[in-house]
């Protein structure tokens, strides 16, 4: 447990985003009181016997003076041995608070753990928006790596892969008026079966055959809905995810696509990819129905090329169909194919990682988007972790750099990188593609370029207002069945996010 207060409400996210970078998956509790109480200092029930996993932070702001006390929640008491202290500035605009706080708290959960953090202080899930901003306001590359570093605390290897994404995502941004348009995602929340780290919107189909009929009238109704909602919007991108799609039948898939082609102005449209990602929910028909409609881009993706972690993992297929599929895919014509990969996967080694690299090289596919393992809240692996706990989950930076490097010598380069809370060693993840095959939906929505409608069950919208400078959500409700009967619901929702 990780138990924090302040006597001020200040910073209490940016407090849990970097206590989450140096713990991740614990618990992270906030006092509501000036001083803990003794309600506030228990430990969870069953973690008594552990007291070197359980922390305290106290902060005290007064004025521009800010005071950091952390230590053992053993060693609660002021004068207790082994509290670390730290003195900050709490001067000028909120944004100079901030930096100047997290220094503080990186400083104090360094010297309690013995670790540093790739990412340093940064707590965002884009670490490219620093390196973004600075070059449109004309700092040199020097001046920029010196923030990151200095300021924030980032390795230098993460600030100059920051800034060289920074730079390509720029480059490709320039050679269209993205800002006009819109982009369009479509959610399938159906998978063969439930991956064990999955925490997206996915049911196994199996189970929910009655369902897929009623799910895409329903989603073809909302879909009917937005073009009235974007007037005068050119359509950009388009994506369909899940879930896996093409867990869909083949005539479910035409039937949809069909609807969207009929819907939607495709004449703008640049780049439409649908998620292939499950081996063992394709058929050459289905890939067929993808190409007829001129699918630009697909994902095949093992996560990893041992069979006995896809056997752990939950994913119902063999190495040898994901060779056998994207084969297959070639034999379609599609000549732009991405595979996701996730480092940091239960029991694997660097050498694990070292041959999923090389039998992915083998294949030589035109974009790899490296994950690093997130335990996310809604993950079997979270929600049933006892059934786990002789698992082992471990990323690193040589596994990392495994990957990048086999990367690099398939001639992909990286162009677009987020973060997520509870990643496996506080790493990131990385897409790499060989030049023009780079996944532009996947730049435009982390770079909050334009707004994307997004409809399904258990998708979010994003209402992007550049004269305002302000970014809106709405989330659509998660279930199959509560998506299917509130449908004018979620259109409601969004007629209001979009003012349409």
């Amino acid at each position: 447990m990780l138990l924090f207060y302040e006597n001020d409400p200040k910073f209490e996210y940016e407090i849990r985003g970097l206590l989450i970078g140096f713990w991740p998956g614990a618990f992270t509790k906030k006092s509501e009181h000036a001083q803990p109480e003794a309600e506030d200092l228990r430990v969870p029930a069953g973690k008594e016997n552990r007291p070197e996993e359980h922390f305290f932070f106290r902060f005290t702001y007064e004025g521009e003076r800010g005071v950091l006390a952390g230590g053992l929640l053993a060693s609660f008491e002021e004068d207790a041995s082994g509290l670390v202290t730290e003195h900050f500035v709490l001067a000028g605009p909120r944004p100079a608070q901030k930096t100047a706080l997290k220094q503080a708290l990186y400083d104090v959960c360094s010297a309690l753990t013995g670790k540093k953090l790739p990412w340093g202080a940064l707590t965002g899930i884009r670490p490219t928006k620093i390196p973004s901003a600075r070059l449109a306001a004309g700092l040199s590359e020097e001046e920029i790596l010196r923030e990151m570093t200095q300021d924030h605390l980032v390795s230098p290897e993460k600030a100059r892969l920051a800034l060289q994404i920074a730079k390509t995502e720029r480059e490709i941004l320039s050679r269209a008026d993205f800002a006009a348009g819109y982009s369009l995602y479509a959610g399938i929340p159906f998978c063969p079966t439930r991956c064990l780290y999955c925490s997206f919107t996915a049911y196994p189909i199996g189970a929910m055959k009655q369902t897929v009929a009623p799910y895409l009238t329903a989603l073809e109704k909302e879909l009917s809905a937005v073009p009235a909602m974007v007037p005068g919007k050119p359509l950009q991108t388009v994506y369909i995810g899940g879930g896996t799609p093409t867990a869909l039948e083949a005539d479910d898939l035409d039937r949809l696509i069909t609807h969207m082609k009929n819907t939607f102005d495709w004449s703008a449209v640049r780049e439409f990819t649908v998620e292939a990602g499950r081996p063992d929910s394709v058929t050459r028909e289905k890939l067929e129905v993808l190409k007829k409609h001129g699918v630009t881009r697909i994902s095949v993706n093992p996560q990893t090329m041992k069979e006995e972690t896809l056997a752990i993992i939950g994913r119902q297929h063999t190495v040898q169909q994901v060779v056998d599929v994207f084969h297959m895919a070639r034999d379609c014509g599609f000549d732009n194919i991405n595979m996701d990969l996730i480092l940091g996967l239960p029991n694997e080694s660097e050498d694990d990682v070292r041959r999923t690299m090389e039998a992915v090289e083998a294949l030589a596919p035109d974009s790899v988007t490296v994950h690093s393992l997130a335990l996310k809240r809604a993950s079997r692996l979270n929600l049933e972790r006892g059934d786990y706990r002789n698992l082992r989950f471990e990323n690193s930076e040589e596994r990392m750099a495994i990957a990048a490097e086999a990367c690099a010598r398939m001639g992909l380069l990286p162009y677009y990188l987020y973060r997520q809370k509870n990643m496996a060693g506080n790493f990131e993840n990385t897409g790499f593609a060989a030049p023009g095959k780079e996944g532009l939906y996947n730049i435009l929505i982390m770079e909050e370029i334009h707004s994307i409608p997004a409809c399904g069950a258990g998708v979010t919208s994003k209402c992007v207002d550049r004269a305002a400078g302000k970014i809106t959500r709405c989330g659509n409700v998660k279930e199959v069945e509560d998506y299917t009967a509130k449908v004018d619901e979620m259109i409601a929702r969004k007629r209001e996010l979009f003012g349409g």
